[in-house]
């Protein structure tokens, strides 16, 4: 399974580096859900694509680096670093975070728990 989760990953950044969001949501099983700073989680595949493509209308030029993959059994943590330019600011943005993973016996994930530090990407956006 430690390959499979690895070219998952591999895979996982292709997607969100392909600008589609529903790219990105097809990484999550059906009923999936993402939660976001312990935000609202998005729930389904419908409302993953929504949250994907808010971060593409936020910044366009989104670019997702795979930092780093920790694989415990059927749970995993994907660590990333995106970069890119503000939408309406035009700022350069460096943002690094994690998503924790639970995958069902697919691959898909079933639940998605994701960090990044919203007071420095708000710091960035403003200048």
């Amino acid at each position: 399974m430690t390959t499979d989760i690895a070219a998952t990953a591999t895979a996982y950044t292709a997607a969100w580096n392909s600008g589609s969001a529903e790219a990105v949501a097809s990484f999550y099983a059906p009923e999936g859900n993402i939660v976001i700073n312990r935000g609202t989680p998005w729930e389904g595949r419908a409302a993953i694509a929504a949250m994907a493509a808010g971060f593409f209308a936020d910044v366009p030029d989104l670019s997702l680096t795979c930092d780093g993959l920790r694989i415990a059994g059927d749970h995993a943590a994907y660590l990333w670093t995106f970069t890119g330019h503000h939408a309406q600011t035009r700022n350069p943005l460096r943002i690094n975070g994690w998503e924790e993973w639970d995958l069902d016996a697919t691959g898909k994930v079933t639940a998605s728990r994701g960090w990044y530090d919203a007071a420095d990407y708000a710091r960035q956006v403003v200048g």
